[in-house]
């Protein structure tokens, strides 16, 4: 039997997902239906507050997408009989790829990349779909070369970058097929921390803080502020207050720690 291509374990209240596909740490369909199915675990497990996902071949955390499997993927294009009208329907309804990495980006709980190696166009447009992005120092590189070889970003990539960073500086990245460095991509805010040690250290770190507050804000805070960008701003804040209603009605972790707040005399920890 061979060796799973992602690995997940479950420690303290966290998943670890871990990509594992040597020698060179390729994406491929393969690992797609196996974090599929890990996913259908993590979105069951009200035990689990936070998933980090990592790589696991030395350098690398997803080098990119297998493009052995585009050009699989544009001789069934050409052989399907559609159209240009067509293949835009088709798109519509997404595929395995799109479909999961959506659902990496609707998970109720915090997510955190840890980014230990070169993280490319399929590669890092799994990690635009976490909530937090950590770096570690090291002589790889992160970002969306795909125009490099004819293609562009397809899993969402053209989508999600503009809205960390910014039409313009993603323009720019996208259209050159520009890769960078770590510290780079920390001072442009393609990542959210560069770490001092290593990227799952840190990973670990700011997962505590996830463990130690109540499940149900953090999942209806995410889910707004994902909505944020999608949604009219009036309608957005009507959403707003009737989850925050919601929540007052339906969470007691929520009641027993505004209670301890108060009886604290009003002393939080941030």
């Amino acid at each position: 039997m061979s060796d799973p291509l992602v690995g997940f374990e479950k420690r303290d209240g966290l998943a670890i997902v871990t990509f594992n596909n040597p020698p060179r740490g390729y994406l491929n369909q393969a690992q797609v239906a196996e974090l599929a199915a890990h996913l259908d675990v993590i979105e069951k497990d009200d035990g689990i507050r936070a998933v980090i996902f990592t790589g696991g071949v030395p350098g690398v955390f997803i080098r990119h997408y297998d493009v052995g499997e585009i050009q699989g993927a544009t001789d069934a294009v050409q052989k399907s009989g559609l159209d240009a009208a067509g293949l835009m329907e088709a798109g519509k309804r997404g595929n395995p790829i799109s479909h999961l990495f959506d659902r990496v980006d609707q998970l109720h709980m915090p997510t955190i990349a840890a980014i230990n190696g070169f993280c490319q166009g399929g590669g890092f447009e799994f990690a635009l779909c976490c909530d937090i992005r950590i770096a570690e120092r090291g002589d790889y590189r992160i970002g969306l070369p795909e125009t490099n070889i004819g293609i562009f970003p397809g899993a969402g990539g053209t989508q999600r970058l503009p809205r960390v960073i910014g039409e313009a500086r993603a323009l720019e990245l996208i259209l050159r097929g520009k890769t960078v460095a770590p510290a780079e991509a920390a001072e442009i805010g393609m990542v959210h921390h560069l770490a001092e040690n290593t990227a799952l250290e840190l990973a670990y770190e700011i997962a505590e803080d996830f463990k130690n507050k109540p499940a149900r804000a953090l999942a209806d805070a995410k889910a707004l502020v994902k909505s944020a960008t999608t949604t009219p701003l009036s309608d957005g804040c009507a959403n707003e207050r009737g989850r925050f209603s919601a929540l007052l009605l339906e969470d007691q972790e929520a009641t027993q720690l505004m209670a301890e707040f108060m009886a604290s005399g009003e002393d939080i920890n941030t």
